[in-house]
């Protein structure tokens, strides 16, 4: 199997580095590895889809306290 670096990653899914760091250290990114300080995500990894909220507004749930 061949593994990207998180460099080579963000570029192939148009995100940043950072992002790629968060994930892999989330373990959202299926098949990703950790040797030393390094990731190592296969090639043929999907791009996950953001949960973020990117509106700013967060959804507030009626607990019913009146």
């Amino acid at each position: 199997m061949k593994y990207l670096s998180i460099r080579q990653t963000a570029e192939k899914w148009e995100i940043s580095i950072r992002r790629i760091q968060v994930l892999c250290n989330e373990g959202r990114i299926p098949g990703a590895v950790k040797i030393g300080s390094y990731w190592a995500i296969p090639s043929d990894a999907e791009k996950i889809t953001d949960l973020r909220i990117k509106s700013g507004k967060y959804i507030k749930k009626d607990i019913g306290l009146e």
